[in-house]
């Protein structure tokens, strides 16, 4: 084994199963917390931009980016950018930004498994048998960072968050609390956006 970046086993619960991408972005996230001299998030200081988006499995990547570097989804500390890119931004407004993207014959390689096998016909990874799971966790633990990653400083990168605040009011309609940034008016009172009729909300049948 040749990475001193391997997650803990409450890592792999805190995620649901066991794959290759969860350790990848959680080792991801520590290079890129040694790259920036950076310790691991508490508040609200660091950011992660991931590259990836929607409908492909390698967005496990993103569960250990947050595991190593407590810049979590729920902190409103990580966005994806929706490119479909197996890489990563990583800012500290102190620190700066650097960028982490995986190199396609690392890619090319770990595709090769019998596990990618299983998961191209549909097939859950925690249907998935163990030894054929471990098989292609171990051959990532013992690649070389060199041979894993392109690492990109970002000296032009900048990210403003929106300021936090504690402001709500009650929604005229259904009476719940909804902050402030969020209000709608309606008839000239104010509502929450389910209420408004302004804006499509996720659609949940019941």
């Amino acid at each position: 084994m040749s990475t001193q970046f391997v997650p803990p086993e409450w890592a792999f619960e805190f995620h649901g199963h066991r794959c290759p991408f969860m350790p990848i972005g959680y080792r991801m996230g520590l290079l890129a917390m040694l790259e920036l001299s950076v310790e691991r998030e508490a508040d609200h200081g660091f950011f992660v931009f991931p590259e990836l988006g929607e409908g492909h499995p390698q967005t496990c990547m993103i569960d250990g980016m947050q595991i190593a570097t407590g810049a979590t989804y729920g902190k409103v500390l990580i966005a994806k950018t929706f490119y479909g890119k197996l890489a990563a931004t990583f800012y500290h407004p102190q620190k700066g930004a650097v960028r982490y993207a995986l190199l396609p014959d690392f890619v090319d390689a770990m595709g090769k498994f019998e596990f990618f096998n299983y998961r191209k016909k549909g097939i859950e990874p925690s249907q998935i048998p163990g030894e054929v799971v471990n098989q292609v966790i171990q051959w990532v633990y013992e690649q070389s960072d060199e041979t894993m990653f392109k690492v990109e400083p970002q000296p032009g990168f900048t990210f403003a968050p929106v300021k936090g605040s504690f402001n709500k009011t009650k929604c005229s309609v259904c009476g719940e609390y909804v902050f402030d940034r969020y209000l709608r008016m309606k008839d000239g009172k104010p509502v929450c956006i389910p209420c408004s009729g302004y804006e499509k909300t996720i659609k949940v049948e019941r």
